[in-house]
């Protein structure tokens, strides 16, 4: 019984251009009980491996959080299959606003944990005593009165390049390390204020306004569908659109443009720029806003050194990175020495 992938990501890169198909990407999530993640990881790899489901999936006793890349021809297949799961039925299903045949190359299903690394500990407050969900006209209304606090539950490497007007932007690494921060921040506002929340399709706000209503905080208030679905109301609804620049996604497009606006600069020569990068030294890897005329000059690298390695015979490289461990320090999300103009 096949449970993992058979062809790499070029080898589905090149099947995907041969093809010719139109796909999908698409995200969702769901709390709910699952009683054997393992079990459930396991059909849903099986099914959707069949459909030619790509993407990245987080299974835990918790529930699901997917991101998929699914072709036209099978989306009402794959639709039919999540409605026959009953946490899933009628799921809401984030469609990109950009669409991208390779958005993702290969059909990861995980067990984890946790479906998001959020550190807490839940058996110690009301999960599911969350804050009230607002669509995009309600969210447009709550933004602009005094008493709201608006905080954008994302990374510093997300918010850089995009946020809503006179959003708080936490710099912090990752969505656990800013609970705390926001709550000590905002401590003395927790009866007076409103706090409005959001993040990129809704799933990390979900956790965190139960933890805010059981900090107490007595208004809370969360983006439904976050700014995803936000956007696609703004749209059809043709309603005024308070997102400025890219929504930062976790796939191989690495951003979705939501406003025309350019608000960050390329971390190498300071020009406007909101185009995220990897860099090309694979040992390397780091994460970081690059223009065109830079990626040129750098060879698609964070600096010099990296460009010099990339020249290096593949083996040569392999033997650099042999024993090494892909450390954080390996992924930080656009901190860098190296970087002259990134965000401090």
């Amino acid at each position: 019984m096949q449970l993992y992938n058979t062809l790499s990501a070029k080898e589905r890169a090149a099947l995907i251009d041969e093809a010719g198909d139109e796909r999908f990407t698409l995200s969702f999530y769901q709390y709910a009980h699952i009683g054997n993640p393992e079990l459930f990881r396991n059909h849903l790899f099986l099914a959707w491996d069949d459909m030619n489901v790509l993407g990245r999936i987080y299974v835990a006793k918790e529930g699901i959080n997917a991101q998929l890349s699914v072709p036209a021809t099978n989306f009402t297949k794959f639709k039919s299959f999540i409605d026959k799961i009953h946490f899933l039925y009628n799921v809401r299903l984030n469609i990109a606003i950009e669409q991208d045949n390779k958005s993702f190359l290969k059909l990861k299903v995980k067990v984890r944990n946790k479906i998001v690394a959020d550190g807490l500990i839940d058996e110690t407050f009301d999960v599911t005593n969350k804050g009230i969900h607002v669509d995009a006209q309600t969210f447009n209304t709550l933004i602009e009165q005094e008493d709201t606090v608006l905080v954008d539950m994302r990374n510093h490497y997300e918010s850089e390049i995009g946020h809503f007007k006179n959003a708080i932007t936490p710099d912090v690494d990752t969505f656990r390390d800013s609970l705390d921060i926001i709550e000590d921040d905002l401590k003395d506002h927790k009866e007076d204020k409103k706090l409005v929340m959001y993040c990129t399709g809704g799933i990390r706000c979900e956790k965190a306004s139960a933890y805010f209503k059981h900090k107490g905080f007595k208004n809370v208030f969360q983006l439904e569908g976050g700014i995803i679905e936000y956007a696609r109301q703004v749209e059809q609804q043709k309603l005024d659109n308070k997102f400025k620049g890219k929504n930062f996604v976790f796939d191989h497009r690495r951003g979705e443009r939501i406003s025309e606006d350019i608000i960050s600069n390329c971390h190498q020569c300071g020009n406007s720029c909101d185009t995220h990068v990897n860099c090309a030294n694979e040992a390397c890897h780091l994460l970081f806003i690059q223009c065109e005329s830079c990626a040129s000059q750098m060879e698609n690298c964070c600096s010099q050194e990296c460009a010099e390695i990339t020249h290096l015979p593949h083996e040569e490289q392999k033997k650099l990175r042999s024993g090494k461990g892909n450390s954080n320090k390996i992924f930080k999300k656009g901190r860098s020495e190296k970087l002259k103009f990134q965000k401090k």
